[in-house]
Parts: C-alpha cells; structure tokens; sequence
C-alpha cells in the first residue's frame, strides 16, 4: 500500500530540515494580516462603543523604576515606542538576512530596491505636500510614504496568484528599505529637541555591544541589557527610540553554517549520546546553537511574536477613532487624507515603477528589475497600503480632528490598493500569451548560486542533454530525505520532456556510515556505464548499503563483476566523490537533498508541487530571454 505523503513531508534535510528563512517569515507576515486586521476592527468598534474608555484607558500611565532611575508613559506610548521596538528589530533582521543570504548578497543589486523604496516615497511626499500646501498641515507628509509589509504580502497572498513568485521578494526588498528611511524620517524629523549626552550614551551601549560580537562573546542577557540602555537613552534623547531595534537587528549576522560547522555539530552531537553527561550535553546544545546564524535564532522566537501580537497590540492601540457621517464626508473633503489617498494609490505605483525605470536606465540596462513590468506595477499598487509605520507618524506629526483625518486616510489605503491592484492584474490578464508573460516575468538575469555549472560530458544527466530546465539534486544515497524525493524527480521527468536532472553526490558519512562507500559503487558502476542503474538500486535500498549488497548489486545489472570489485577497492570514484562535495561547499551546500533549478537555489518543500512551480518559472523566464 503506497502512502501519500503532504508537501511538508518534504522538507526536511540530513542535517539540517525545514523551510528557508525567508519563506518562513513571508509565511509569518501573510498569516499575521488576519490577526492585524481584526485588531484595527476590535479598535474601531471599542472607540465608538466606548470613546471615553478606549482614549483614558490607553492614556493611562505606567512607571517603572529601579531606585530613583524610571520610565514614565501612557500605555499608547509604552507600545509605539517600547513593543514596536521589536518589530523594528525584526525589520532589521530580515535587511541584514537579505544582505547575508538573500537577494542583495549580490551589492550591485541594492540599487534597485534603493530606487525604487525612494521613489515610492518621495513621489507620494511630493504629491501629499501638494494638495496641502497653504493648509497648514505639511508637517504630516511623512504620514503618506511608508507601505504596510504585512499588509501588503498578505494582499499579494490573495490577489497574486498569477504573479510571479519574485514579486514577493521584490516587495519585501522595497519594504525593508521603506521601514530603513521611514525609521530615517522618524529620528531626524519626528523626534523632539536632541539631548546630545543621552544621545551619546546610547550610541556607546551599541558600540559595546558590536564589540563584544566582534570579540566572540554571544550572552542574551548581556545583549538584552545593553539594548535596554540604549533604548532608555534614546528616549531621553529625545529621539524616538524604536531606532534602537532597527540597529540591533542589522548588526545581527545572518551568515549560514558550512558543512564544516554542521559536522563539527554532529560530532559534539554523536560525543553525548555515547557518554551523556551534563557536560557533553551543555557542549552539544553549544555546538547545536552556533550551527544556526543568530540572525536566524532570534528571527524564529521574535517574529512570531511581533507578527500575532506586538503589531496587532499596535493597531488595538491607534486605529481607533470615532466614525460618523459628518466625521467622514469632513475627512474625504480634507487635504490631509485626500493627500494620503492620492499618495498611496497614485504615488506609490508611479514612485515605485519610475525610481527602478530611472536605475535601468542609468545603469543602461545591466541593473533589471526581477520581474517583468506589469508585475512591477501590480507590486507598487499592492504596496499602497499603509498602516503601522503611517499610523506611527501620524501620532507623531497630529492631534485632535487633524489626527483623526490621518487614521481614515491611512485605513482606506486598506480598500484602495486591493481595488487598484485588481485592476492592475485583470490588464495584464487581457494582453496576448507572450506578451503577458514578459510583462510578468521580464527578462533580467537572476542570481546563479550553484557554483560549478552542469557539465553533461562529465555530469551525471538523465533527461534531454541540452535541456530549458536543469534540476540538480546533492544527494547522499543513505538520506532517507533524498530517498523520499527520488519519487518526485521520477514523477518530475515524466512530467516534463524539456528538464534534464543531475546527481552529484555528498556523503555526510558523519551521520550516514554507508553514504561515501555507496557514492563509490555508483562511480563504479559510472565507469561501465551503468551509473543510473546503480543510482536507482542504491537510493531505494538505503537500508542495505554494505559491501556485499553492492556486489550484489553489481550483479544483477551486469556489470563484470571483477572490474567493480577493483575499482571499489583502489576507491577510483573518490576522486570524482570529492570534486562534487568541493562543488557543494563553494555553492554553501549544508545538508542534503539540495534542490538547484537552472543554477537558482530551491527554497522550501521539494514535493511534486514546489519543484513544479520551479521549474515552470525556469522556463518561462528562459523562454522571455529568448
């Protein structure tokens, strides 16, 4: 009886498993909309149920004090400037991610998402202080420039089925530089007059913090109090201290673990389970834990919780304001949220699609944007969405009936852009097959991050030798993960007559004693000719990997048997073995199976659905550069 197996049955890796960073927190901040938006309703039903209780319980005062040293602030302000410094933080751990591991890896390629983050909110600026201009109130214009990234990812997740897979990141890369230069505007524009020594002291508390990192010394207790210092000194400055989240987060590293780092893990690992005692397993949760980049550590505990609580503890805390018909035929009239209408429906998209037209332009084309350009502008009219950084500023910059305006400008932008996004992809739907496909998927390179490119005349290929699409798998024939995705090549091949598949080995002999003996007999087996038939044989009897069921099995697909039985003894494939793991370690290979369709790394489950969805987007974007 054949089991069926779900999509996460596929994720899992020898030694490492589960889903890439990146998907984790695009998973995160989509399944977070639910919850933000039911907060911003509960506040908007408590504020005009209740207007006295919801405005004097937020005001209410909260101290804390160590002797004569305390805070003072109004529940409003303990979660604007003190649980939104988390998020701040998060925000910074996914820049500093996306410098490490993500798509600006590659620096020359930060331009792009400079630009086009500038423009999308340079252009709504312009266009807000040009419909308030002679009102009196310009000092909001910082209300009209930041896009919502949860909103807009969750936006993307239900009316961007037909986009393609990059626009997520491409909105999430301009989300990051909007939060960097909103934080900006906050610091410089929105912060009260600047008390230079306290200020001073909060730049030494991070200071000794990076220093102890660069010194090797990683103690969440002592990180945590030294960014409590800075946070209470930044607010003493008078400088609005959710900034301090925002550095901690980008001075947290990001960089992945080699496999030398993972084996050394396992190693500490295999000591313990010998002999464990106290001491061998504090080292094995020590070498566990240094396997795993920081950056990712604190990403898995406080994302969640800036995701389902401190932002939606946010929303509860501003989105309320009284609504009746006067209140709001007064504000659709009013320059301020007229301003931040046309702001975020018109000046976003425009910003967005003009500030990386203007660095294609400049760079004369070696600088593309990942996606085509209709889907560039269905990710700036996703992107006019604002809420927790516009409602921020907005508490910064008004007060009273002026305020108000700003929240129901910044709420409608929720109506406005999944309306003008709609309309955005029904246009691209109408146009003709080839052209919808270059305006969605463009023609810019990606990145290539399979190091040694596949070469059939010494690779191991089965399919179409020149092939649309490659798909090249590190496998270890003792992983019962890679085992479990054989299934789905086979079933991926028979599905494609255009994909070419290639094997190159990477026995973790570390964890699985039979892996490097087993890459040998199929090397073996390589030099008569029956490479794929060995192949086949020993990934689906993992569990029989010793010397005499490799005879046996060198048997029964006719090889001479002698010959194999020498080549296996002088060890002639393991050359040829650790040419593949050298391939493996230049292009950060960790664990096994690791999936790379035409050179791009495959992120996520590796089930029949995932690595379809791949290799459809690998051929339609080799098919747009054709």
């Amino acid at each position: 009886m054949k089991v069926a197996l779900a999509p996460t049955d596929y994720t899992g890796q020898t030694p490492c498993g589960g889903d890439s960073p990146l998907r984790s927190f695009l998973r995160t901040e989509t399944g977070s909309t639910a919850v933000l938006l039911a907060a911003a309703i509960a506040a908007l039903v408590w504020a005009n149920a209740g207007p006295g209780s919801y405005a004097s319980f937020w005001d209410t005062r909260l101290s804390l004090a160590v002797g004569p040293y305390g805070v003072s602030l109004g529940l409003r302000e303990w979660v604007n400037s003190g649980l939104m410094t988390l998020f701040f933080f998060v925000v910074g751990l996914e820049a500093r991610r996306e410098f490490d591991r993500g798509e600006l890896r590659e620096r020359r390629r930060l331009a792009l998402p400079l630009a086009a983050g500038a423009g999308g909110m340079a252009v709504p600026v312009a266009l807000f202080l040009a419909l308030n201009a002679g009102h009196g109130t310009g000092a909001g214009w910082g209300v009209a420039m930041s896009t919502d990234t949860a909103f807009a990812l969750g936006l993307l997740a239900v009316l961007g089925s037909r986009m393609p897979p990059a626009l997520r990141v491409f909105i999430l890369m301009i989300a990051v530089v909007d939060d960097f230069l909103s934080l900006g505007v906050i610091a410089f524009a929105y912060s009260d007059r600047v008390v230079v020594p306290a200020l001073l002291v909060a730049i030494g508390a991070v200071l000794a913090l990076l220093l102890l990192r660069r010194l090797g010394v990683r103690r969440g207790v002592v990180d945590a109090l030294l960014g409590v210092v800075a946070w209470v000194a930044m607010l003493e400055s008078g400088v609005e201290p959710v900034v301090v989240g925002l550095v901690l987060g980008m001075l947290t590293s990001a960089a992945p673990a080699t496999r030398a780092e993972l084996e050394r893990a396992s190693g500490v690992f295999h000591r313990f389970r010998e002999q464990p005692t106290s001491e061998l397993e504090r080292d094995a949760r020590a070498g566990i834990a240094s396997a795993i980049s920081p950056n990712e550590r604190l990403q898995r505990v406080y994302h969640p919780w800036t995701g389902y609580v401190v932002v939606p503890l946010f929303a509860l805390a501003n989105a309320g304001i009284e609504l009746s018909a006067t209140g709001l035929a007064h504000a659709f009239t009013s320059p301020v949220t007229l301003g931040i209408l046309l702001a975020y429906g018109l000046g976003k998209p425009l910003g967005i699609v003009g500030g990386a037209a203007l660095i294609t332009l400049l760079s004369r084309g070696r600088i593309r944007l990942p996606v085509g350009w209709g889907a560039a502008t269905a990710g700036g009219t996703l992107s006019g969405v604002g809420f927790t950084v516009s409602l921020l500023i907005a508490s910064l910059a008004f007060t009273g009936p002026r305020l108000d305006e700003a929240k129901i400008g910044v709420l409608t932008t929720l109506v406005l852009a999944p309306v003008t996004s709609s309309a955005v992809t029904a246009v691209i739907g109408l146009l003709p097959p080839a052209l919808r496909t270059r305006a969605l998927l463009g023609g810019a390179e990606t990145i290539v991050d399979l190091a040694v490119a596949v070469d059939p005349d010494r690779d191991h290929v089965r399919g179409p030798r020149h092939a649309a699409v490659t798909v090249v798998e590190y496998g270890d024939y003792q992983c019962p993960h890679c085992g479990r995705a054989e299934g789905v090549v086979r079933e991926l091949l028979a599905g494609f007559g255009d994909v070419r598949y290639v094997w190159r080995h990477l026995p973790l002999s570390d964890v699985h004693p039979h892996a490097q003996l087993a890459a040998e007999a199929a090397e073996a087996a390589a030099r008569q000719g029956r490479f794929w038939e060995m192949h086949d044989l020993l990934i689906t009897h993992q569990d029989a990997l010793t010397s005499e069921d490799l005879r046996g099995y060198a048997s029964g697909i006719g090889l001479d048997a002698v010959r194999f039985e020498k080549d296996l003894s002088a060890h002639r494939g393991a050359a040829r073995i650790a040419e593949d793991v050298e391939s493996a370690d230049l292009s950060s290979v960790a664990g096994t199976p690791t999936f790379f369709v035409n050179g791009r790394r495959h992120h996520g489950a590796y089930d029949i659905g995932g690595l379809t969805v791949a290799v459809h987007t690998a051929r339609e974007r080799a098919e747009s550069r054709t």
